[in-house]
């Protein structure tokens, strides 16, 4: 049986948590003119920033369920969008500096997710069960 790290149990799960509560945020704030006001700020437009959001929680959403299933492809496409999330904060973002708590953040998550244990876990799963511990 290959036991899955605490560590991907929690980065897992907080990615489907996070993913549920942007559905709910996005559905509350869609119209709100103050909102909508900060958006336009940003150099891309509006629709493509949905998008964007919508594709981020469906990816996001994907990953923690793959992750939990010992699948790396969750791993390696989340670390995918996180990088592509980066930068296009990057270059169309007007306050740069909202985006260095995120890639901290990032940084953190990325340094579980590719821990000797979570490396171990990942490699050997071959679709059988996995416990959490």
């Amino acid at each position: 049986m290959n036991v899955r790290p605490r560590s991907i149990t929690i980065i897992s799960w907080f990615l489907i948590i996070t993913s549920a509560l942007s559905v709910v945020t996005f559905a509350v704030v869609y119209n709100n003119p103050d909102v909508v006001k900060l958006m336009e700020m940003n150099a891309m437009r509006l629709w493509l920033q949905y998008t964007l959001n919508v594709v981020g929680v469906v990816v996001s959403l994907g990953c923690g369920v793959l992750m939990l299933k010992g699948k790396s492809l969750g791993r390696m496409v989340y670390v995918g969008w996180a990088l592509v999330s980066m930068v296009v904060g990057l270059l169309t973002t007007p306050a740069k500096l909202t985006l260095v708590p995120g890639l901290v953040f990032l940084v953190v998550i990325l340094f579980f997710l590719f821990r000797p244990k979570a490396n171990e876990f990942f490699s050997q799963h071959q679709g059988g069960a996995v416990s959490g511990s």
